[in-house]
C-alpha cells in the first residue's frame, strides 16, 4: 500500500505557481487543496522539503513555510523522525452519523440517483407478462440462477456490446448491491485488501467496511484515473479485489479511457486481483456511444479475473430490485450456491417484467436518455443563473454533476437544505475517509426541469443565508 508521495507525484499534481505571491501561501493552498479534494490521500507522508523545492523549483524556505501553514491549519501533522503526514482540520470531518430512511413527505428528494418508469412503459410491459406468469406458477418459483430466457437476454445484452457471453456466465440478482455481497461473501476475506475509487458509491463502501475489509483508495479527480497510482496500489497493496466504475463514474460522470483500461487490466492480472467492475451506468452514455465492456479489453489481454455486475436500477426503475453479474461459468455456479444460504431466488413476476423490458430494445431507453439530456441542461443552466460561483464539469454520462462548491460546506449545506424542504448528501459520503470531499456536491438530474430548477433555487437562497457547523442528530438517509 502506498504511505508517502513522492516529490514528483506531488509536483505533477499542483497547479503552476509562476507569478503566485506570496509563493508558500499559494502552495499551502494548492497541497490543502488537493488533500480536501481527495486527489491526495490522507495519512500519507508528503516528500522531504527539499526534495520539494528541487522538484518546484522553489527555495527551501519556501517549502518550508508552505508545510508550517498545512500544520497550523489541520492539513498535516508531523511526527518525529518520520516526516510530514497529511491530515484534515476537525472544524473540516462531518459528525458520525448513522444513515437512516427518510419519512415520506413532500421534500425535493437530490440524495437518490435514479429515474421513474414511465407509467405507459409498466403498463405495456405487465400487459405482455401476465399470461408468461400463470406458466411459471405451474412450477416451484425457486430459481436460484435467474430465470433462463432473463440469463439469455442478459447474455445477449453483453454480446451485442462486444463482449461475447454464453447463459452459464449470467446470474441473476436483487440488484447490484446484492450482487456485490455475493461476490465478497465468496471471493474476500475479513482483512483482505479491496482497491476503491475516491471518490466511491457509497453503499458499495459500505458493504465493503460490513465485510471488514481494508479499503486502498485511489483518487479519481476531474482530470480523470490516476492510473499510475492504480498500478502502484496494485504493486505495494496485491489487492484482493479491485472495485471500479469505469462507464460514467458515479459521483463524477466520467468515462475511463481505453488505454487506461488497458493499464489496469494489466496490473490487475500482474497483481492476480479479481476486477469487479460495475457497469450499472454503461448504457447512460448522453454525448456519444455506449462504450464496451471493460472485460472485452481485459479478456483480449488474457484475464479472466474480471466480474461485471449491472442492473435495471440506473437505466429503467430502481423498484424492480433485478441485477445481474458476468463471471466465468464456473465462479457463477459458486456464487449461485452462495446465495441460497439466504436467497433461494428472485422473483418470478419482476424478472419476467424486466425480461419484457429488454425485449423491448432502445426504445423507453431513448426516450429515458432524451429526458436525461434535458435535465441535465436544466440543472446546468439553473447552477449558471443562482449559483454561478459554484463550478462542475459536464459528464458524458450517468445522472448526475458532481459540483465544486469552493468551499468546505457541504455537509452543513445539507443540514440547512432540509429545512428548506431539499435532501441531498454532501460528498463526504462519497469518501474513503471523513471529511473528504466536504467541498462536493452530486446533484443527480433524474427529475423534471421545473423541480430541478427549485431545488437549485432553493439551495441559493440557503447559501445566501449563511452556514453554521451541522448538527449530529439531524441527517438524513438513502443514498443511491
Amino acid at each position: 500500500m502506498t504511505h508517502a508521495l513522492s516529490a514528483r507525484q506531488l509536483a505533477a499534481l499542483l497547479p503552476g505557481l509562476t507569478g503566485a505571491r506570496p509563493v508558500y501561501r499559494h502552495l499551502f493552498e494548492g497541497i490543502s487543496a488537493l488533500v480536501l479534494d481527495g486527489r491526495v490521500p490522507l495519512h500519507v507522508r508528503l516528500p522531504a522539503e527539499r526534495a520539494l523545492a528541487t522538484a518546484l523549483g522553489l527555495s527551501r524556505p519556501t517549502v518550508t513555510s508552505a508545510y508550517e501553514l498545512l500544520r497550523e491549519h489541520g492539513y498535516a501533522h508531523s511526527r518525529q523522525g518520520s516526516g510530514t503526514w497529511t491530515a484534515l482540520p476537525k472544524e473540516v470531518v462531518p459528525h458520525k452519523v448513522s444513515r437512516a430512511l427518510p419519512a415520506p413527505d413532500a421534500a425535493i428528494d437530490l440524495a437518490r440517483a435514479a429515474p421513474g418508469l414511465p407509467s405507459e412503459v409498466l403498463d405495456d410491459a405487465l400487459a405482455r407478462v401476465a399470461p408468461q406468469l400463470a406458466v411459471y406458477t405451474r412450477g416451484s418459483g425457486y430459481h436460484p440462477y435467474g430465470l433462463p430466457g432473463l440469463r439469455a437476454a442478459v447474455a445477449d445484452r453483453f454480446t451485442r456490446r462486444g463482449l461475447p457471453t454464453v447463459p452459464d456466465q449470467v446470474l441473476i440478482t436483487s440488484g447490484a448491491q446484492h450482487a456485490l455481497s455475493l461476490v465478497l461473501g465468496l471471493l474476500a476475506a475479513p482483512g483482505d485488501r479491496v482497491l476503491v475509487e475516491n471518490p466511491c458509491y457509497p453503499n458499495a463502501l459500505e458493504a465493503l467496511r460490513r465485510a471488514r475489509l481494508r479499503l486502498v483508495p485511489t483518487p479519481v479527480s476531474e482530470d480523470g484515473w490516476d492510473v499510475e497510482a492504480v498500478e502502484a496500489a496494485f504493486r505495494g497493496a496485491a489487492p484482493r479485489l479491485a472495485l471500479l466504475t469505469p462507464d460514467f463514474h458515479n459521483p463524477t460522470g466520467l468515462l475511463m479511457p481505453e488505454e487506461s483500461r488497458a493499464r489496469i487490466a494489466r496490473a490487475a492480472r500482474a497483481a492476480g486481483t479479481w476486477l469487479v467492475i460495475d457497469g450499472t451506468m454503461a448504457d447512460l452514455a448522453l454525448d456519444g456511444p455506449a462504450p464496451a465492456p471493460f472485460a472485452s479489453r481485459a479478456l483480449s489481454g488474457g484475464a479472466g479475473g474480471v466480474i461485471t455486475l449491472g442492473s435495471m436500477s440506473k437505466t429503467h426503475w430502481g423498484g424492480l430490485r433485478i441485477g445481474w453479474l458476468r463471471a466465468p461459468a464456473q465462479l457463477v455456479t459458486e456464487l449461485a450456491g452462495q446465495r441460497i444460504a439466504t436467497d433461494l431466488g428472485g422473483s418470478v413476476l419482476d424478472q419476467l417484467l424486466a425480461h419484457t423490458l429488454l425485449d423491448a430494445g432502445e426504445g423507453p431507453l431513448r426516450g429515458q436518455m432524451e429526458a436525461l439530456r434535458a435535465q441535465r441542461a436544466a440543472l446546468v443552466d439553473a447552477l449558471t443563473e443562482h449559483l454561478p460561483r459554484w463550478t462542475w464539469q459536464p459528464p458524458p454520462g450517468g445522472l448526475s454533476l458532481w459540483v465544486d462548491l469552493g468551499a468546505p460546506v457541504a455537509t452543513a449545506l445539507a443540514e440547512r437544505l432540509l429545512d428548506h424542504g431539499v435532501r441531498i448528501e454532501s460528498g463526504a459520503c462519497f469518501a474513503t475517509d471523513p471529511g473528504v470531499f466536504e467541498n462536493r456536491l452530486r446533484i443527480p438530474y433524474t427529475m423534471p426541469p421545473a423541480v430541478l430548477h427549485e431545488a437549485v433555487r432553493r439551495m441559493a437562497a440557503t447559501m445566501a443565508e449563511g452556514l453554521r457547523a451541522p448538527s449530529p442528530a439531524r441527517r438524513p438517509h438513502l443514498v443511491v
